[in-house]
């Protein structure tokens, strides 16, 4: 009986290692991209390293930033959060979180803060970008708001994002 026990939770452990989500962290920050172009007028374009053969493109301009997934073929599929998600001035965070089945990644979870309170511009809304990835697109399936939960609801989203439509905007 104990041996029968041991098989079942060392299955259960392996097959959730294998077909679980697990999450892989990669920077964004100024330190951790390469600059691609930078000019006072033009703004800057990074590339930022990513998983499984993706990366990210970090545009920043008239104190705005976005981010582009660019796949391991090179193909470019562009987020536009400065207009999907809030106009506001804003920035990515630190880190983009990579929900991965295996060594593929499934879905991307971007933090993007944004100021979009005219008459107090240090108040930020800090919102949670879930992306869905697969071989040839990329796209927004969810924007979480802030929460106490937050972080878990998009996860949770993630794990999922590959059965939700892509969000459409106007």
């Amino acid at each position: 009986m104990r041996k029968l026990i041991f098989f079942i939770i060392l299955n259960l452990l392996i097959s959730f290692s294998i077909y679980g989500q697990k999450s892989i962290y990669t920077g964004t920050a100024a330190e951790d991209c390469k600059a691609a172009k930078q000019s006072k007028d033009d703004g800057y374009i990074g590339i930022c390293p990513g998983v499984g053969g993706y990366k990210l493109e970090l545009l920043e301009g008239d104190l705005r930033q976005t981010v582009n997934v660019i796949a391991p073929n090179k193909k470019k599929f562009e987020l536009n959060l400065w207009s999907n998600v809030s106009s506001g001035f804003s920035s990515i965070g630190a880190k983009a979180e990579w929900r991965m089945k295996g060594a593929v990644p499934t879905a991307l979870i971007l933090r993007f803060n944004a100021s979009e309170n005219p008459d107090d511009s240090t108040k930020i809304t800090s919102y949670l970008v879930v992306v869905k990835i697969k071989k040839t697109s990329a796209c927004i399936v969810e924007i979480v708001e802030p929460s106490k939960t937050q972080n878990a609801d998009a996860q949770k989203l993630a794990d999922s994002a590959a059965n939700m439509a892509c969000k459409t905007f106007e």
